[in-house]
């Protein structure tokens, strides 16, 4: 079974890697209520915000249905995902893992707990007044420093500030994104909350890895070479292996080993962020998922079992059910994602260079995520990429060059206002 929250790339991905190892696939969404079987691929309707009460329907579900594993996509799902395995006996991440890393602040405690670097941080209400709090000196707050949800991913709703103009601007700006209906819509209480964290200078870094009975493995690091310094912090491209020296990743993997035993971690995939300074390896966060939507096309691997070209998704499979993937190793070449920013805000349109851009040497493949009309929103509010470019080559010097100068072609028609036929759907929709 397969639990998300869209019926995006990712969804179908996963989807596909079950059927093609000849596993009939199962669906479990929270995306709707009231219509009975929207989408047409029979999901199972699920409450991600009550994951107890979810766990139970799938187990439910499974007296009729023997399921032989669940994978989770996105952070929301996870908490129902393994409590679902728990009741099933499955393997999987502990309902307590889970929590932990769907909350930024739960997870600092307990990694900071743990003896890792973390930077100082303290939670605030939303109703706080953010000028009391800087007032009242409350939490220590020095400067720069970030401002944070508790629970949205893609770094949506994270902002740098530098001084306390940009602190109460930072707040109410965040405060105003936490209460939108699509924040709202998913009622859950890590909404209620603003983070205030230290700012970490350095380089930045990701990490792919999984979690095999309690054992933690890397595979794969990915390089930011973008400066991601604020004041938000929208992803831009990942580059596989990361030049990193030798020891610099060695130091890296032994702190995700011990951020995944102090976050309960037992089974299954994690997706991590971190810096890298003078004082050390600083995690900023460690999610109990893959690596998110498209992204994942990134990564291949090679495996005695399945031989070349193995997925992300069918490697997580294969882990859900249990089997012994310690054979499967990345593959040899260097690859790269860039995920497009958004160049301004506005409805969008049309795009231009496409073929240009997918001529480039080492450009493997170009997907315009976005639909005609839909509306592209800027970070920090924003969490929605209009494509992504991949690369693949003989190092990783060259596939970045590669997505840099396909990106450099492409020409993307954004209207700053919502067409009429646009502007008629979103009030049908009540938008």
């Amino acid at each position: 079974m397969i639990l998300s929250s869209t019926t995006g790339y990712q969804t179908r991905a996963f989807a596909e890697a079950g059927r093609e190892m000849g596993l009939e696939v199962a669906f479990g969404s929270d995306r709707c209520h009231v219509l009975e079987n929207p989408w047409k691929d029979g999901a199972l309707p699920l409450r991600f915000e009550n994951p107890e009460g979810s766990a139970h329907q799938i187990a439910d579900y499974a007296r009729a249905n023997p399921l032989k594993a669940i994978v989770a996509l996105g952070d929301r799902t996870a908490p129902s995902a393994a409590r679902a395995c728990r009741l099933l006996r499955l393997p999987y991440h502990s309902p307590q893992a889970a929590d932990l890393c769907r909350d930024k602040y739960l997870s600092r405690e307990c990694l900071r707990a743990a003896g890792l670097n973390i930077p100082r941080f303290a939670r605030f209400k939303v109703q706080d007044n953010p000028r009391q709090l800087m007032n009242g000196g409350g939490a220590g707050i020095r400067f720069p420093c970030v401002l944070k949800p508790l629970a949205l991913s893609a770094s949506r709703g994270v902002i740098r500030a530098d001084n306390p103009v940009q602190f109460v601007e930072g707040f109410e700006r965040i405060k105003a994104l936490l209460a939108s209906p699509d924040v709202q819509v998913m009622r859950e209480e890590t909404s209620d909350y603003i983070q205030f964290e230290e700012y970490i200078e350095g380089t930045e870094i990701a990490v792919e890895g999984i979690v095999f009975r309690g054992v933690p493995r890397v595979l794969a690091i990915f390089d930011k070479p973008s400066l991601m310094e604020g004041p938000y912090f929208e992803e831009t491209i990942y580059v596989t292996p990361s030049r990193l020296p030798a020891m610099a990743q060695a130091a890296v993997e032994k702190t995700l080993a011990q951020a995944v035993s102090a976050l309960h971690l037992f089974h299954g995939p994690f997706h991590a962020e971190l810096r890298i300074n003078r004082r050390g390896i600083w995690p900023l966060e460690v999610a109990a998922r893959p690596i998110g939507g498209l992204c994942s096309k990134v990564l291949r691997f090679h495996s005695d079992t399945w031989g070349r070209n193995v997925s992300l998704e069918r490697l997580i499979i294969a882990l859900a059910l249990g089997e012994a993937i310690h054979s499967v190793i990345r593959e040899e070449c260097a690859s790269a994602v860039m995920m497009i920013p958004v160049s301004q805000a506005g409805v969008y349109e049309d795009i231009e260079g496409l073929e240009d851009a997918l001529a480039t040497p080492g450009v493997e493949d170009i997907v315009i995520s976005a639909q005609r009309g839909q509306r592209l929103i800027l970070w920090p509010e924003g969490c929605s990429y209009p494509g992504f470019i991949f690369a693949r080559g003989p190092s990783p010097e060259f596939v970045e060059n590669a997505v840099r100068s396909a990106h450099r072609k492409l020409q993307f028609r954004i209207s700053r206002t919502l067409p009429v036929v646009g502007a008629l759907a979103a009030v049908q929709a009540g938008e």
